[in-house]
């Protein structure tokens, strides 16, 4: 599958983020409890859900393991723009923890063109019954088609209505909020990229590089809400 630079930039920073957290835990277990969900039976979600990672040649992510499990729920594909509905769609269930709220501005500001998308996964996640406390133990034995009717039967059919000049509001707001972000993380790790100790200096040295994406990217977003708000006032 063909990505766009920022489905990449996206994709590259999931990838990184994981292999980081992999590299503090012992994998062995959580391959093996993939390997145990694949023994389920058919149409079982723990079956559907090894299968899935075991297709992307993924494995569940520590701390983490429930993350994909709503990705298969949902339906939302692995990849970067489902991604990001499914941080919508999380947010808007009530699910407002720090990484949510991050990965979804950081594709807000990335991918503008998929804005009424989120905004439709925004309400339906409002619509769904909570999902955040679920894990995969309370349901890997389970149909998956029937926790779909459960959950997902409740928010097939919305309407959504599109505000004037929301998109803009939305994206300006996103760009201040990232910058913001990024800003106080530079200044956060800023003190010890001056450290002796390695471990400190590379602990720190990703998120200030981090953080210098997120500003960076809330200026080129700006620069282009700037330009496109100036052409409208000469048409």
């Amino acid at each position: 599958m063909k990505y766009s630079l920022p489905e990449q930039l996206i994709r590259q920073a999931f990838f990184f983020s994981v292999w980081c957290l992999e590299q503090r835990h012992d994998m062995a277990r959580y391959h093996q409890k993939v390997a145990a969900l694949s023994q389920l039976p058919q149409g079982t979600v723990g079956r559907e859900l090894a299968e899935c990672l075991l297709a992307r040649e993924l494995t569940l992510v520590p701390g983490f393991e429930s993350h994909d499990l709503k990705h298969v729920i949902l339906a939302y594909e692995l990849e970067p723009v489902g991604e990001i509905r499914l941080q919508a769609f999380m947010l808007g269930n009530g699910n407002w923890t720090l990484p949510s709220i991050l990965i979804f501005l950081f594709g807000v500001v990335l991918l503008p063109q998929h804005w009424r998308l989120f905004k439709k996964d925004f309400y339906a996640g409002r619509q769904c019954l909570p999902l955040a406390t679920l894990e995969i133990a309370d349901c890997q034995h389970q149909s998956l088609n029937e926790l779909r009717s459960q959950l997902v039967s409740r928010y097939q059919h919305i309407r959504l209505t599109s505000e004037p000049g929301i998109h803009l509001k939305v994206s300006l707001f996103s760009s201040y909020g990232l910058m913001a972000v990024g800003i106080a993380a530079m200044l956060f790790c800023y003190p010890f990229l001056w450290s002796a100790n390695a471990t400190d200096l590379i602990g720190a040295g990703f998120p200030f590089v981090a953080g210098a994406i997120l500003v960076v990217g809330g200026l080129l977003n700006l620069t282009l809400q700037a330009s496109l708000r100036a052409k409208r006032t000469t048409v």
